[in-house]
């Protein structure tokens, strides 16, 4: 499973990394868990928070954003997407 992290800021891509996750044994759900972990260690940012709109956003279209009001800390870009790009 590979996804995709994204930092936007107004319109503009401020970072990117793309998180591989290959252990067979984990579920679907735990991979996705595991890569988000590891995408917001290297991109130094605290774990957001899955709201109701996120998890029905991921469900429906495998992508998701998160904003200000899914972290604790203030944040200086505006959103966080996550975007599986290969199962």
């Amino acid at each position: 499973m590979r996804i995709w992290f994204k930092l936007m800021k107004d319109t503009r891509l401020l970072q990117d990394i793309t998180i591989t996750v290959d252990q067979a044994d984990m579920t679907r759900t735990k991979k996705i868990f595991y890569a988000l972990e590891q995408a917001c260690c290297k991109l130094d940012l605290s774990q957001p928070i899955w709201l109701d709109r996120n998890i029905t956003e991921f469900k429906r279209h495998n992508r998701t954003r998160f904003r200000q009001d899914s972290f604790i800390e203030t944040i200086a870009f505006d959103f966080l997407e996550m975007h599986i790009i290969e199962e």
